[in-house]
């Protein structure tokens, strides 16, 4: 996987534009639950009223509470208000507090957050004071302990006033008391105690309380639309940006990947098996595009609402903190155990789809030799056993995916029961808020969700990892056939020599030679043939021409020239090659003619085909040389095919011509003909035909017997007779004696 971050590197900006559009994801995901606890708590507890500090409060109210407070918070609370006599005040002090117009009112100045949060303070502290101060006088009257911060809820300030006189002759020590235990309550249950004694400050002034609370409930509102339209927009954007990052990387992958396959040489091919390619350079590729487009929109994104969600959970409470750190431990325990059960299972899953697109590409080019035996349910038989096998793997893979999800529901359930039941407990002993118990649950949810997508996330990167792994080996691959680091060019007065000179060559892994001590030369104008019994490796010869294969010992020669020390493309388009099985593209006829040589004219076409002896059933059809051709040419014959392929070769016009027994399927009065049109079409070309039959080369200007790999005879037709004792084997076996002589 590693190897493959190199394909990241174009896509750097897009990448760090996501994470940025993701940290804004995540701001907007964990914004949510603290509005919503707002809207509880204030909006609905506190109804609207956001301070624990008055805006507007009575002079009997300002002189009741200061009663409560230290001298030091007099000063901050005295520098902070503005006394307003009666009907002095600003209009918009007047039209949200009418009864001030009657009274003399304290109005607070602007200020800071900073000042504002310690106004808060210094009014809830306050409150709480007045309520133990309160209750401490219930106890000492042998009255019941009321539970004043509810009773706040409905209070008549006017009748708070009335004891004031009371309240100013209580001792010192009485309210030092109630301080010290107003001081260790929670800041959020003060302020809360704080909003409601605000709440009955503004009712006294005639302030429309249900006002006050629909405007707060419709801005906080408005914010949490905003907010979740910037987060829908942010993850809009975000999936955009991961598929574009994802399709391109793929795209990339898949023409390097491409690109490296066209370079191999025929011992890589032998190295990869064609249906392990096609899987690595489809199924593979399309592992990691999954894998890159769900880890841009959640790799990154789980860590980022994991942490902050620890951040704002903890904020909201800290003493049930350990029901996430339980649901956690449990998570990952689950991750554990289903990680340990799927992994070996994902790493044998590519291996099945190979096999599976083996069997299956074997079936069907082989269609016609399978029903000619008649082995269809055998053959049937051989893909159902590693299609069974390939869906049991993937029917356990989803079963343990599918344990996940009820898990999950089962954690998330019990951390909700965990946290209602011990939230309650904590809302009744006046420690915590509802709308703060709101809000800690749904960020443990999305805690425990961080840690879920992150698990998906470990159980999809092992497939993905593997997948990768193998398309690095296909990149990893060096060539063996390569350019020579300074190419040499051919000698223009020696135009399609081809010299073999003590040719030595073997396969890979073969303890012996393949071919061995080659030596001849074949020269334009004439046609030079290659004959011998099968296996004898007159295809692996013709093959070390265009570089196929490189020779392990001797020299090709091109030209005077070693064909190693040559480009490729400058070597190849000077051959044409056509090999023993006929290969069309999909298309027409005459794109395939002018695969070679894309400028080609008509005329070009129609003398290639006339020479190839293919023009008779080209121009059979209304199409002619517009005739659709399908995949691999399966819309026309053996022959059909075999003779557009030579024609093909004919329109390029290179200087060395190779036949690598491309007769094979034509009929004898085809072959002739075509053979006698192609000595006078290729002219000072160099011919080069690998045969089967003695008839097809009969005629050459030299023909090269093989036997085992090794040269047993060169000369003509009427030479080998008398000197090779090989040749002579095959031409009496399929020659009269008439004809022998």
């Amino acid at each position: 996987m590693r190897k493959l971050a190199r394909y990241l590197k174009p896509y750097i900006f897009p990448i760090i534009l996501a994470v940025v559009l993701l940290f804004g994801q995540a701001q907007c995901d964990l914004k949510l639950p603290d509005y919503m606890s707002k809207i509880v708590n204030i909006g609905i507890q506190q109804g609207g009223i956001e301070h624990a500090a008055p805006e507007v409060i009575s002079s009997d109210g300002m002189r009741l509470m200061q009663r409560f407070m230290t001298e030091a918070q007099r000063e901050a609370v005295n520098a902070a208000y503005r006394e307003t006599p009666a009907g002095s005040a600003d209009r918009s002090v007047l039209k949200k507090w009418p009864e001030s117009a009657q009274k003399d009112v304290f109005v607070k100045e602007d200020c800071s957050e900073e000042q504002q949060a310690q106004l808060d303070a210094v009014f809830g502290e306050s409150v709480w004071t007045m309520i133990g101060t309160m209750r401490a006088l219930a106890g000492q009257s042998g009255g019941a302990s009321a539970d004043m911060q509810t009773e706040l809820t409905d209070m008549d300030v006017t009748q708070m006033y009335q004891m004031q006189p009371m309240l100013e002759a209580l001792p010192q020590q009485t309210i030092e008391a109630a301080r010290a235990d107003a001081q260790a309550m929670e800041d959020s249950i003060k302020s809360q105690s704080g909003s409601v004694m605000t709440k009955a400050f503004y009712q006294e002034l005639g302030a429309d309380l249900g006002d006050f609370q629909q405007n707060y409930i419709m801005r906080i509102g408005a914010m949490m639309l905003l907010i979740a339209l910037a987060g829908g927009i942010a993850t809009i954007l975000v999936g955009l940006l991961a598929a574009r990052i994802a399709a391109g990387v793929a795209r990339d992958l898949r023409r390097d990947v491409f690109g490296k396959v066209e370079s191999f040489s025929n011992a890589e091919f032998d190295r990869f098996s064609t249906a392990s390619l096609i899987t690595r350079t489809t199924n593979d590729i399309t592992q990691l595009q999954m894998l890159l487009t769900i880890s841009i929109r959640m790799l990154f994104y789980a860590p980022i609402i994991g942490i902050g969600g620890t951040v704002m959970a903890l904020e909201k409470s800290t003493s049930m903190s350990w029901i996430i750190a339980l649901a956690c431990i449990v998570l990952i325990g689950v991750i554990f155990v289903v990680f340990s059960v799927a992994m070996p299972r994902f790493k044998l899953l590519q291996k099945l789809i190979d096999k599976l697109n083996l069997v299956a590409r074997e079936n069907l080019s082989g269609l016609m030799v399978v029903r000619a035996f008649g082995t269809e349910q055998f053959e049937t038989e051989r893909f159902d056993e590693v299609n069974i096998e390939l869906t049991r793997t993937h029917r356990f893979i989803n079963r343990v995916m599918v344990f996940m999800m009820p898990m999950m529901m089962l954690i998330m359930n019990g951390v909700t029961l965990l946290i209602v039941w011990f939230g309650a407990h904590q809302i009744a002993e006046a420690t915590m808020q509802v709308g703060d118990m709101m809000a800690f649950m749904q960020y443990a949810m999305q805690i425990i969700m961080a840690f879920l997508t992150i698990a998906m996330m470990f159980i999809m990167v092992p497939r993905a990892a593997v997948s990768g792994d193998r398309i690095a080996e296909v990149l990893a691959v060096d060539p063996e056939i390569v350019d020579p680091p300074v190419p040499e060019s051919g000698i223009a007065d020696r135009r399609g020599y081809v010299e073999f000179r003590d040719v030595c060559f073997r396969y890979h892994g073969a303890d012996e030679d393949a071919l061995s001590h080659i030596s001849f030369t074949a020269r334009p104008g004439e046609t030079t043939a290659f004959i011998g019994a099968t296996g004898s490796g007159k295809t692996t010869l013709v093959s070390l021409i265009p570089r196929f294969y490189d020779v392990t010992g001797g020299e090709v020669l091109l030209d005077g020239v070693d064909v190693r020390k040559l480009p490729q493309k400058e070597l190849r388009d000077r051959i044409g090659y056509v090999p023993q099985k006929g290969i069309l593209l999909s298309g027409t006829i005459a794109s395939n003619l002018r695969y070679g040589r894309k400028d080609a004219t008509d005329e070009e076409l129609e003398t290639a085909a006339e020479v190839a002896q293919a023009s008779e059933f080209i121009q059979a059809t209304e199409d002619g040389f517009d005739r659709a051709i399908a995949q691999g040419g399966s819309n026309v014959s053996g022959g059909q095919k075999q003779r557009l392929s030579i024609a093909r070769a004919l329109v390029k016009r290179p200087e060395v011509y190779i036949f690598d027994d491309s007769f094979s399927a034509l009929d004898f009065k085809t072959d002739a003909a075509l053979r006698k049109a192609l000595g006078e079409y290729t002219g000072e070309s160099t011919v080069l035909i690998v045969a089967q039959r003695v008839s097809t080369i009969m005629n050459a200007d030299q023909i090269v017997v093989l036997d085992e790999g090794k040269v047993v005879g060169v000369g003509k037709h009427r030479e080998l007779l008398h000197t090779c004792p090989a040749y002579y084997e095959i031409a009496s076996s399929q020659l009269s004696k008439e004809e022998l002589a």
